[in-house]
This record gives structure tokens, C-alpha cells and sequence, in this order.
């Protein structure tokens, strides 16, 4: 019972940790802007500059990011398709670990469960990609139907920019996805390593978002952002 509970555990925690980062990262965000904050800032801007001029400047970046969505959302199709097939070959899976002398043994049942993990993981990821890719859709028909003969109201632009924020947060979780997806493969090594896989991963993404040279750049951006603003106002 303890072996299983510990295999149970270490099968469970990259999927734990990845909904724990989702919900406790907003509440952080309250104390401490992350990077996806600081670009929301970027976006508002976007979308009042966007206002303002009629080229298709503003479609073809809008084009780029729905493709790099796309390109990650068929990407989580093709791994599900993968975990599904490996579903039919559990025992060879377990003849090729077995031969590759990793100092662990299976049982049918640990490595479906796993796989299950595995799959709910890429299912998250997709769903999540697809969720996103229809926010930046709706995104890309909110800008479109700007009015530019009239000014556009804070309201609009603020509307407008939320739901590039929703398309955005949608995107990042499922990249999140993908990093802790990455601490079941460890798995296959050792009951122990996902857990140090998903530590090492919390404390990368944390990093990224609140600590990184990234973040420091697109705060400053912010910052003369802001100045050059005030500085037209006054």
C-alpha cells in the first residue's frame, strides 16, 4: 500500500501542481504584476493605436499569433492520438522500459494510470489552445469592426483588450501544460523525479513571470509608456 500510495502520488502531482500554479499565480499577481500583467498594458496600447490608423498592420500580427496558437493546438491533437495508441500497447511499452534497465518495475495498472495522466494533460492543453484561438478569432472581429471615422471610446478599448487578455491567458495555460506534462515523462525513471521535475518547473515559470529579464524589459516599456502618455496629456 505504501508503494502504491507513493507511485499514486508521483503519477498525480504533475497534474496537482499544474492546476495549483493556474489558481495561486492570479492571487500572487495581486501583490506583484507578472509579465502577462505588464503586456496587457502592451495591448491596451495595441488596441488604441489600432484605432487610430486603417492598414493591415494590426491583421497580420493578429494572423501570426492565431497561427502559433493553431500550430500548438494540432500539435496536442496528434500527442493525444499518440497516449491513445499506447493504450493498445501497454505491455510492449513495459518490454521496451524493461530493456532500457531504468531500475524500476511496472504493473499494467501503474503505467495505464500514467498514461491517463499523460493524456488528461494533452487534453487540457488542447482545449485550452482551442479556447484560446476563438477569444483571439473573437479579438480579431472586434478590431475589424472598429468604427475609425468616429473616436472610439475608453469602454470599447478597454472591451476590445480583455478579450485579447482572455485569448492570452487561455494560451499561457496551455503552454503550462505542456511544462508539466514534461515531469510525467520522469516518471518512467523514478517515482521521486516528477515531484523534483514539478518543483523545478513551478520555480522556472516563476522565475519567467515575475523575475525574468523579460519582465524587467516590458516593465520599462510600460514605464515610458505611461510618461509619454502623461507627457501628451499635460
Amino acid at each position: 500500500m505504501p508503494a502504491l500510495s507513493t507511485t499514486l502520488i508521483s503519477t498525480l502531482c504533475p497534474l496537482i501542481c499544474y492546476f495549483a500554479y493556474n489558481i495561486v499565480v492570479p492571487l500572487v499577481e495581486r501583490l506583484r504584476p507578472s509579465l502577462s500583467t505588464i503586456m496587457n498594458m502592451q495591448r491596451r496600447r495595441w488596441v488604441a493605436n489600432a484605432a487610430v490608423r486603417d492598414n493591415p498592420f494590426d491583421a497580420i500580427l493578429s494572423g501570426n499569433i492565431m497561427g502559433s496558437v493553431s500550430f500548438l493546438a494540432s500539435t496536442a491533437v496528434l500527442l493525444i492520438l499518440a497516449i491513445l495508441a499506447l493504450f493498445g500497447q501497454v505491455s510492449t511499452l513495459m518490454d521496451a522500459l524493461g530493456s532500457l534497465s531504468l531500475g524500476r518495475t511496472y504493473t499494467t495498472l501503474e503505467v495505464q494510470l500514467h498514461l491517463f495522466v499523460m493524456l488528461v494533460m494533452f487534453v487540457l492543453a488542447f482545449f485550452a489552445f482551442t479556447l484560446s484561438l476563438r477569444q483571439f478569432n473573437h479579438f480579431c472581429i472586434m478590431l475589424g469592426a472598429i468604427d475609425h471615422a468616429v473616436p472610439i471610446s475608453e469602454e470599447e478599448i478597454d472591451a476590445i483588450t480583455a478579450m485579447n487578455a482572455l485569448g492570452a491567458r487561455n494560451f499561457n495555460s496551455g503552454i503550462r501544460a505542456y511544462y508539466f506534462s514534461v515531469a510525467t515523462v520522469a516518471w518512467f525513471v523514478s517515482e521521486w523525479l516528477p515531484i523534483a521535475a514539478c518543483i523545478a518547473t513551478i520555480a522556472i515559470l516563476a522565475h519567467r513571470e515575475f523575475f525574468s529579464t523579460a519582465h524587467r524589459t516590458a516593465a520599462t516599456a510600460a514605464v515610458f509608456a505611461a510618461r509619454r502618455h502623461a507627457e501628451r496629456q499635460k
